[in-house]
């Protein structure tokens, strides 16, 4: 169980601030189920996510320590791209991974995506628009808990992945 005040990766939604933990004050929500009132970091206009402490379908677990994340940081060289085993599924291995709260499978993913943007590159073509999506949600994933767990800001996270991913 999570408590007020820890900040927890969420699904797809990425890091979140536990606010509340306790029944709903809504209509038609039974009091007696606990939810987790969640406050997405870092997006602006995002709307309170209300999950609940028993729920199975979407995972959530804890930010990475800060011990954690400089040894993820440390082992960055040694991940590779995300293996994509169906091209005509590939949106669908991409919400997988985004959906896993895997940190090392979201920086295959993010690998991944910056080999293909430098592939399509050289041939004077852009990256579809699906690919974009969700290279931007991963970004926005993992370097909101990279720059949460050291004490950074995206860009430098960012620059991180750029050196990792063109060697």
């Amino acid at each position: 169980m999570f408590n007020v005040g820890e900040f927890v990766v969420f699904g797809t939604d990425g890091v979140c601030m536990v606010e509340n933990v306790g029944a709903l004050e809504m209509e038609g929500v039974a009091k007696d189920k606990q939810y987790y009132t969640l406050t997405p970091v870092g997006k602006k206009g995002s709307n309170r996510i209300f999950a609940p402490v028993d729920g199975k379908r979407v995972v959530m677990r804890k930010v990475l320590t800060v011990e954690e994340a400089r040894d993820f940081v440390e082992s960055l060289d040694d991940i590779g791209r995300l293996k994509i085993p169906d091209e005509r599924k590939r949106e669908d291995t991409y919400k997988a991974v985004l959906q896993s709260c895997d940190h090392i499978k979201i920086t295959e993913l993010i690998k991944e995506m910056y080999a293909r943007r430098s592939e399509r590159a050289a041939v004077g073509k852009k990256l579809p628009s699906v690919d974009e999506r969700y290279f931007t949600a991963a970004e926005n994933s993992l370097y909101s808990e990279l720059g949460l767990s050291l004490n950074m800001e995206k860009d430098e996270i960012r620059s991180f992945m750029e050196k990792s991913a063109a060697r």
